[in-house]
């Protein structure tokens, strides 16, 4: 897949998506970082990493009032592995991306960081 957008660099990084295909397989997005489809993955994953951070602050709720049942736990174990396979793979796409451009000789200050714009809602995560 690559995005709708015309690039004007000769090479593409590969990027992870934060989504599989219907039969589980990996998706990738060919592009410069700034297409459509980009956009969207910067999407979900600035909401998946949301959902960690409060999911966190419940099971550290849940844990420290030390008067849960057996079922909040097995529901709070579920959401906590469903979290952290989704931070998992936004770690493994992003770093994926670092090890490309470093590989093809850019300079470490010369990575940058996509821009985030007024449609993305950071709820509960400090912005870096």
């Amino acid at each position: 897949m690559t995005d709708d957008t015309p690039t004007t660099s000769t090479t593409s990084t590969p990027r992870l998506l934060p989504w599989t295909s219907p039969e589980g397989k990996p998706c990738l997005v060919l592009g410069d970082g700034t297409g459509f489809i980009s956009r969207l993955a910067d999407d979900i994953e600035a909401e998946q990493l949301c959902y960690t951070a409060e999911l966190r602050k419940e099971a550290r709720r849940l844990l420290d009032g030390r008067s849960w049942t057996t079922g909040e736990l097995q529901l709070l174990t579920v959401e906590l592995t469903e979290a952290l396979d989704a931070v998992h793979r936004i770690a493994e796409s992003r770093g994926e991306r670092l090890v490309l451009n470093q590989r093809s000789g850019c300079p470490q200050g010369c990575l940058k960081e996509p821009e985030l714009g007024p449609d993305l809602v950071f709820r509960g995560v400090e912005r870096p």
